[in-house]
């Protein structure tokens, strides 16, 4: 079925529809377009809130970036960033592929739409045309013929006259006889024209307008086509994205489970770790003896001639005021009852024999005490602390790190530095063989300019070497003496006498045995019970031989190996011993071993 046959007499009626299917094309893809810009300010949107929350420090300078929630939260961003792109491409693909092509064609229906409708009322006029000229024909015959009635009536009435002359006889009927030709002519021009319109009408019917309609149906089925194919693409816009988003919320749902709380409270021991050694137990300090003691006495640590104990800086110095800063003078000593020596403080008491009463020693005694809780507090840090080449001004176990870092970097630049020299003298070679190639002369300074490279940087690694093992040292030195301070049990503190009487004697003899016996040192009394085992059984961490690189994934499920990605950098720590495992050190601190096959070594 179609329109030229079932609707030959709706020509108004297709001319209303067919406006109507174009305005349907133009109010989708004014749709589209809105819908892009909506998807367009979405993107825009997400990609700012990306922004807003992405962190603003790079990632190598942000220590927070080391821990696995930073990370989380960061690769969510990404993901977030991804999906905002997809939705770019969403706006992009149906403001392509929709809003234009689609405009365009509505434009070129609206022409093929014109062109038939001019065509249809052009063949309109023309058969009203025809039908104005059979209706002037057919009146003119219809005119004629009753004027050449009346001229007949009127000769036969005159030749019936017998008072009219032959004259008006023979006159009237010559104009009867001319009427009747005339009528003649008429009705021969009337039939032409009738069977002339008829012809014209039955082509305007049959033929020429249902071939305007069926055009008219062709063309708007044609829209109708292409307006579902619009249809079509504004959810297939939407499915080509849709991979590529569902990997996004996978990454998402990836980054949430990649939160490790127990790494993270590692990575900030890692990051924070001091390497200083826990401070001593404060003894108990008995005050309640009397103080007007012998010569001998030696319970504040005053030597027997009244001199105050002069003790050069030990080890239980540093150890037990871990905490302070460097710009900041140190606590004073301790005694070996765990007090500080009265000639240690800055305005200390004199020994006991300078007279004063046990009050003001306490008092004294109690202010060098009070910097200790101080000294915590400067674990926050200090913004006037000078940082140094060596990063002294680090704590051990951070300095030993960072100038382990610096150490890494300097042998890679070396490496680095060593390969562009071979390269370089290879091409010179190449150059001397074949001197159409290039000059070899040309090359001379950066020849020369890369080995003046190659020795500072050795001389860079050497100082960084000399320093880390300091660093080293240092930390193995804190973790001796914590582990031989908690290896002894604390003193207990001494119990009050029950009269003055008997004190008085207990603190005479005690004096007495006091002064007889020889007073250990400093280092003696401080030095932990099992420093010569530490040597033995704590080895120190060794200097990587050489650097690494991954060239293939490895996951080390088995004990004593550990995992790497394809392209890690890693430091060498142990060579092939021919069983095909290599140890080597990650970034992290981890180490292990993993197939020699898996790596690009360089040794040092």
């Amino acid at each position: 079925m179609d329109w030229g046959t079932e609707l030959w007499d709706q020509f108004e009626v297709l001319e209303r529809h067919t406006q109507w299917g174009l305005d349907l094309l133009d109010r989708y893809v004014k749709f589209v377009k809105e819908r892009t810009e909506v998807e367009q300010a979405y993107a825009k949107q997400l990609r700012s809130l990306v922004k807003k929350y992405l962190p603003k420090r790079p990632t190598k300078d942000d220590p927070e970036s080391k821990f696995s929630q930073q990370q989380s939260f960061v690769q969510i961003l990404q993901e977030v960033n991804d999906f905002a792109g997809q939705r770019e491409l969403v706006a992009e693909n149906l403001s392509v592929r929709v809003c234009l092509e689609l405009a365009k064609y509505s434009q070129e229906m609206k022409q093929e739409r014109k062109m038939h409708f001019q065509e249809g009322r052009r063949a309109q006029q023309q058969l009203e045309g025809g039908f104005k000229q059979l209706e002037n024909s057919k009146r003119k015959f219809e005119r004629d013929c009753r004027e050449a009635e009346k001229a007949a009536q009127t000769a036969e009435r005159l030749d019936q006259d017998i008072n009219a002359t032959k004259a008006d006889v023979e006159k009237a009927k010559q104009q009867a006889h001319l009427r009747s030709h005339m009528a003649e002519e008429s009705k021969n021009e009337y039939a032409a024209q009738l069977q002339r319109f008829n012809r014209d009408q039955a082509h305007f019917y049959f033929s020429q307008m249902p071939q305007i309609f069926d055009k008219l149906q062709d063309m708007d089925e044609r829209r109708a086509t292409h307006l579902g194919a619009g249809y079509g693409l504004l959810s297939e816009a939407e499915l080509q994205v849709v991979p590529i988003i569902a990997k996004c919320l996978e990454g998402m749902k990836v980054a949430a489970d990649a939160v490790d709380a127990k790494n993270d409270s590692q990575v900030l021991i890692e990051l924070h770790k001091s390497g200083f050694a826990r401070p001593g137990d404060v003894e108990f300090e008995d005050f309640s003896q009397p103080m007007n003691r012998a010569p001998s006495d030696s319970s504040l640590g005053t030597p027997s001639d009244g001199r105050p104990e002069l003790r050069g800086p030990g080890r239980s110095r540093a150890k037990r005021w871990p905490f302070g800063k460097k710009n900041k003078p140190r606590p004073p000593p301790l005694s070996p009852l765990g007090g500080p020596l009265p000639s240690a403080l800055p305005n200390g008491p004199p020994s006991p024999r300078s007279g004063l009463d046990p009050l003001a020693i306490l008092s004294e005694i109690s202010k060098s005490v009070k910097p200790r809780l101080a000294s915590f507090r400067s674990l926050r840090g200090s913004r006037g602390t000078v940082v140094t080449e060596d990063f002294s001004h680090l704590p051990p176990e951070q300095q030993r790190k960072r100038l382990q870092q610096q150490l890494e970097e300097r042998n890679r630049e070396l490496q680095k530095e060593v390969d562009q020299r071979e390269a370089l003298k290879k091409m010179k070679d190449v150059y001397e063989k074949t001197p159409q190639m290039g000059d070899p002369a040309s090359l001379e300074p950066r020849i020369t300019e890369t080995l003046n490279n190659i020795e500072r940087l050795k001389l860079e690694v050497q100082k960084y070497e000399t320093w880390l093992a300091e660093a080293e040292s240092r930390v193995l030195s804190n973790r001796g003496d914590t582990l031989g301070r908690h290896a002894r049990p604390p003193d207990p503190p001494a119990s009050a006498p029950p009269d003055s009487s008997s004190s008085s004697s207990n603190s005479g003899s005690q004096r007495n045995k006091e002064s007889s016996e020889e007073p250990p040192s400093e280092e003696g009394q401080d030095a932990p019970i099992y420093t010569e085992f530490d040597e033995d059984f704590e080895e120190e961490p060794a200097s990587p031989i050489g650097h690494c690189v991954a060239i293939y994934h490895f996951e080390g499920s088995s004990e004593g190996t550990i995992s790497m990605a394809e392209g890690e950098d890693l430091s060498l720590m142990e060579e092939d011993k021919g069983d095909g495992w290599t140890r080597v050190r990650r970034k992290q601190g981890d180490e292990g071993y993993v197939p020699t096959s898996y790596l690009r070594v360089t040794l040092n």
